[in-house]
């Protein structure tokens, strides 16, 4: 994989964690109930976000921030998992295949 690929799917994944964030919102009788899944969402966005761009701008500090990126990913799958909407479902799989594809590219990086 090359870091064109990466950089894209970052992307998508803080395309597909806003849109379930928003949906989330429209959940009124659920919010509450959803509010990890909403802080989760939002946690990943953000990162997807700046980790994309920090390897588009080949930082130094990338792949610190690839790190956490798997570890957010990973965090924000299981809980879109528990919840049985369409959108968190996609962002479960979305964010699963995001960190999968961070872990390849850090494999990639190591020695």
């Amino acid at each position: 994989m090359n870091v064109e690929e990466l950089i894209d799917e970052l992307y998508l994944c803080a395309s597909v964690c806003d849109a379930c964030y928003k949906a989330c919102m429209e959940e009124k009788n659920k919010v509450h109930e959803l509010h990890r899944c909403m802080m989760l969402d939002k946690e990943c966005l953000e990162i997807c976000r700046l980790t994309g761009s920090l390897l588009e701008e080949d930082s130094e500090n990338a792949e610190k921030f690839l790190k956490l990126c798997i570890d957010i990913c990973q965090a924000c799958s299981e809980e879109c998992r528990k919840h049985s909407m369409e959108h968190c479902q996609k962002c479960s799989d979305e964010c699963g295949k995001c960190a999968e594809m961070c872990l390849e590219y850090e494999h990639q990086l190591q020695p």
